[in-house]
């Protein structure tokens, strides 16, 4: 059978409790044992000094019994103050009894036989009747006698008992208060806990991703609660990008290997067709094969770009933008022109961000194949300033058939048209309430620290209606449709866009062609917030 485990705030209060009991314990102790040892020893203290203020008169003055008898005028005087006295005779037997009266031993009657004046005897916790008494006998000289004075104890101790029971009743009382204390602070710090316990619990029995979960406070249960949160918004997320890519990747598959089913079909007839047919049939499956690998490879980056698993870093946006113009001049024999400006480092993926820069400049070149114009790269920081096209050149980003105005807002009367402007998720047309417009853009003021980098080409552009859907998976224009491709390029720059606190854009070029690029805010290391 499994045991039953204490939950963390019975667990808490049971603790609080024991800790209070063992430092109330502790405390009580101390403090009884303190006060008790004060009390006898100033009780000692003060009963020694009536003995030897006895022994220093009996030794200074020659004194008999009759001197401290109760009957001896002013003997008020004589006798200690504060203790019972009873005076012995020369033999050792009662002279005149204390009230009580005290115990006679044989060492008693030694010393009221001495001739010492001053000689004593003390004897402790001497039980007289129900009380116990400290009691001294002293010499007075020269066989007259002695006096016995006695100090009684037993009502201290009375009074040190009362003290100890007052002193447990009080502690038990600080124990049965800090239990409940502790009790009621238990609930109250691990309430929220519990509630993010049910919310964890809910999703492993539902497995939904989708549930609410109470955020309050500010301290670590709330940084908890938020993180928590955050964490199945990205799972779920995380759950629908996969979904759709399935969807998607299957959608497109589909075409490539109907395909490749027909044509290896006609390949069982492949001596009954004419040698000009054969060669088509062969060129046919070469191009098939080889769009069904780029198909797949860039499922694979597409699916690594929506991981985290690169570690972010310090990446100069204008180092990368040199990288990928070289690699790209290599392939091509193409002219790319890389221009920089402001601060252009930031914190991101170094791979993630080569691969969105590369797919914008294949992108580019593939468009204008043939043109003479250079494809331009632009890399922007804050501190920059817009690049050779910017907000004062009539065919720059910002011209009539741009996608921004000049203060960096998306135009909704630019060529997204009644569409509306691209959205944070890097869809085109109004997203309504909960897929709020980009209003901090490259240029706006609440888009100061991001960096900018764009493409620019003098290819035949995009026309209006395509510019929504430029970065939707899969997505290929109609007059695209003939050109090799998947129509995945630029999912991988929004992805990439999104996951660097950015989002990507596209735009027509006055004058023909087309800028595309993206926003980096940059990415913070795990486990910042």
């Amino acid at each position: 059978m499994r045991p039953r485990l204490l939950s963390l705030g019975t667990t808490f209060a049971v603790s609080f409790a024991a800790v209070t009991a063992s430092v109330t314990l502790l405390i009580g102790f101390l403090s009884y044992t303190a006060a008790a040892r004060l009390v006898r020893v100033d009780q000692q203290s003060v009963f020694h000094e009536v003995v030897q203020d006895l022994r220093n008169e009996v030794r200074a003055n020659h004194m008999t019994p009759v001197d401290f008898s109760s009957t001896a005028p002013g003997h008020d005087l004589v006798r200690p103050a504060r203790t019972d006295v009873q005076v012995l005779g020369p033999d050792g037997d009662v002279f005149d009894p204390g009230d009580p009266g005290l115990p006679v031993g044989a060492a008693d009657r030694r010393v009221a036989a001495s001739d010492v004046a001053g000689d004593a005897v003390e004897h402790a916790d001497v039980r007289v009747g129900d009380d116990l008494y400290r009691v001294a006998t002293v010499s007075l000289g020269g066989g007259r006698g002695a006096v016995q004075v006695a100090q009684e104890s037993s009502d201290t101790e009375d009074l040190l008992r009362t003290l100890q029971r007052r002193t447990l009743v009080l502690m038990a009382a600080v124990v049965l208060g800090a239990g409940l204390f502790g009790w009621w602070l238990a609930r109250r710090i691990t309430r929220r806990l519990v509630v993010l316990t049910r919310a964890a619990e809910d999703v492993t029995r539902t497995r939904r991703l989708g549930i609410q979960v109470p955020v309050a406070g500010h301290d670590e249960v709330g940084r908890l609660g938020r993180a928590f949160d955050r964490m199945l918004g990205r799972l779920a997320q995380s759950e629908e990008d996969q979904r759709r890519l399935v969807q998607d990747a299957g959608h497109e598959l589909r075409t490539p290997l109907t395909s490749l089913r027909t044509n290896i079909s006609l390949l069982r007839r492949i001596d009954e067709l004419p040698p000009g047919t054969r060669e088509e049939l062969v060129a046919d499956l070469g191009q098939e094969a080889l769009e069904l690998t780029d198909l797949v490879n860039e499922l694979v980056e597409l699916a690594a770009g929506q991981s985290d698993a690169e570690p972010p870093r310090r990446v100069d946006l204008a180092e990368v933008a040199e990288e990928v113009a070289a690699l790209a001049r290599r392939r091509t024999g193409r002219r790319i022109v890389v221009r920089a400006s402001g601060h252009t480092v930031t914190d991101g993926r170094p791979g993630m961000l080569t691969r969105a820069l590369s797919n914008l400049v294949e992108n580019a070149v593939k468009f204008d194949r043939d043109g003479r114009a250079p494809v331009e790269i632009d890399v922007t920081g804050p501190d920059g300033a817009h690049g050779a096209e910017g907000p004062d050149q009539p065919d720059g980003l910002f011209g009539p058939g741009s996608a921004f105005g000049p203060d960096g807002m998306f135009c909704p009367d630019g060529p997204f048209g009644a569409g509306g402007p691209l959205r944070a998720d890097g869809q085109g047309g109004r997203g309504g309430a909960d897929a709020p417009d980009v209003p901090d853009g490259p240029f706006s003021a609440g888009g100061r620290g991001l960096v900018r980098v764009e493409v620019r080409d003098r290819g035949p552009g995009i026309a209006d209606g395509d510019l929504l859907h430029v970065f939707d998976r899969f997505y290929r224009a109609a007059d695209a449709r003939s050109l090799p491709g998947s129509g995945l390029g630029l999912s991988i720059v929004r992805e990439v866009a999104l996951s660097h606190g950015g989002a990507p854009y596209a735009a027509r070029r006055q004058g023909g062609g087309t800028v595309t690029g993206f926003t980096v805010g940059g990415v913070r290391p795990h486990g910042e917030e």
